[in-house]
């Protein structure tokens, strides 16, 4: 990777079309920088695209009806109660929803990305699912409409960095797609409850987060088709959060919520209140939580949601026959299509660091349960870590077959915070929305009315050197791309 003087006059055009069009990141109240992106798209088979579009609707059947078998998410889940803290509290708010004296009347919406590798010699499997603050979809639509800015008018430069000549662009309409999904259901809820004017989408966000953009542009979608949008932090909805009639989520000031849409919840600071006395750390912001889940209000993710997506989930689904999954409400064929994209997983127990002493590293991750950046160990730094851990740990931990795809051909070019950055070995990871409701999809088929509805809802395409471990564009080395075929 070696650095380029950002001189052209194409990528000062790129980064000025970027801001104008919200493709930023907020760096101060008053200020922003771009969103990290490549300057032309990279390249994938046309067939194998729509093979993985046309499969991750079944994956999301599959994680909807994990996340409804709450015996199941209670079982599995238990081991790595003493092992994960953040766990530990979000089982101990299962157990309270949905085992408790007052029934749980929330209605499931699976907002969700599923994130693939396309390796080089197996082909794509699935790296995590993505439950809860499943964001940058529409940065995934902004990169394209830059790829196709570009395109048509900085021809020179944009063929200059493409892979290969005379590609064509892969359509990305997620912002829509989205914010279609999310009004349907809002719709459907504000009917549902009797109540009449405009429905209301209800964002739950972190404070002084510069991750803003990529909410705004969907709250504009859901504006553009008549859904009233709010944002709270989990502090500010403890004070102004009641109960109407029909258990009703009222919202001080608002009235009736019909849509809960959670971008904060995945970590402990989310629920911290210095100015709450609680007996226990972020106990009064989790009873916030659990309090929106006993009225009758979609939500994503629910906290069952928020267990199916977790990585022990993920190991444990990879170890069961297609035959096994089709306990989940598949059938058969649907049950191996999706073990196709599950892959290798492992626990770890007492015996893992001797097995591993042997295997090459290059070929393994240590995840943890952690969500988002930095949760993932690399290389010749799992051994000493699986070493590290004591019996009272390994439950929350799991070793994952790395996937190695094929580095683009030709050199790619990335733009971050104004610097152009050469890269001669870019591989991308390839992120998939879906949008269902009570299992039940919520948008069309690529947004074509004449196809049967599938519930995908567009696609997030973030680039990275081979070299670099963390491909996050907000967290890590990552940018912002698109796809392309032939």
């Amino acid at each position: 990777m070696t650095n380029q003087t950002p001189c052209e006059p194409a990528i000062q055009d790129a980064i000025e079309w970027s801001l104008l069009n919200g493709f930023a990141l907020k760096t101060s109240p008053e200020s922003a920088t771009h969103c990290a992106f490549s300057l032309a798209p990279t390249l994938i088979d046309e067939t194998r695209f729509s093979h993985l579009r046309q499969s991750v609707p079944v994956l999301a059947k599959l994680i909807h009806a994990v996340s409804e078998d709450h015996e199941f998410l209670r079982e599995a889940m238990m081991p790595i109660a003493g092992a994960d803290p953040f766990f530990t509290n979000l089982l101990n708010l299962h157990k309270h929803i949905h085992f408790g004296q007052q029934k749980a009347l929330r209605q499931p919406m699976l907002f969700m990305r599923t994130d693939f590798m396309d390796d080089a010699e197996v082909g794509p499997g699935v790296i995590e699912f993505n439950g809860i603050a499943a964001g940058m979809g529409p940065f995934g639509q902004r990169v394209h409409e830059l790829h196709r800015y570009m395109q048509q008018q900085r021809p020179a430069a944009f063929q200059e960095w493409s892979p290969v000549d005379n590609l064509h662009l892969i359509d990305n309409p997620a912002i829509e797609l989205l914010s279609e999904g999310v009004a349907a259901t809002a719709r459907q809820v504000r009917e549902e409850s009797g109540e009449t004017g405009q429905p209301v989408f209800l964002m739950v966000v972190q404070a002084d987060e510069d991750n803003v953009y990529d909410q705004h542009l969907l709250e504009q979608g859901l504006q553009h088709l008549g859904i009233r949008t709010v944002r709270r932090t989990f502090r500010e909805l403890h004070d102004q959060l009641a109960t109407g009639e029909n258990a009703r989520l009222l919202l001080e000031g608002i009235g009736g919520v019909d849509v809960v849409y959670l971008r904060a919840g995945y970590q402990y600071s989310d629920f911290v209140a210095h100015d709450l006395k609680e007996a226990r750390c972020c106990q009064a912001l989790s009873q916030t939580r659990t309090f929106m889940e006993q009225h009758n209000v979609a939500i994503n993710a629910t906290v069952s949601q928020q267990l199916a997506t977790s990585k022990r989930i993920q190991m444990l689904l990879t170890s069961m026959t297609a035959q096994e999954l089709t306990r989940f409400g598949l059938t058969l064929s649907e049950a191996s299509a999706a073990k196709e994209f599950l892959g290798i997983m492992l626990p770890v127990d007492e015996n893992s660091a001797e097995w591993f002493a042997d295997k090459p590293s290059k070929n393994w991750v240590l995840k943890n349960q952690g969500e988002g950046g930095g949760h993932c160990i690399f290389g010749d730094h799992i051994l000493p870590k699986l070493k590290s851990l004591s019996s009272e740990d390994y439950q929350a931990w799991s070793l994952m077959r790395r996937l190695h795809p094929a580095h683009r051909e030709r050199p790619a070019l990335l733009v971050r915070r104004g610097e152009a950055i050469k890269v001669d070995d870019l591989i991308s990871e390839i992120g998939l929305f879906t949008i269902h409701f009570n299992g039940k999809p919520m948008t069309r088929h690529n947004g074509d009315s004449s196809c049967d509805s599938s519930g995908y809802a567009g696609y997030l395409i973030r680039s990275k050197p081979a070299t670099e471990s963390e491909g996050g564009v907000h967290s890590g080395m990552g940018a912002a791309d698109s796809l392309a075929v032939r």
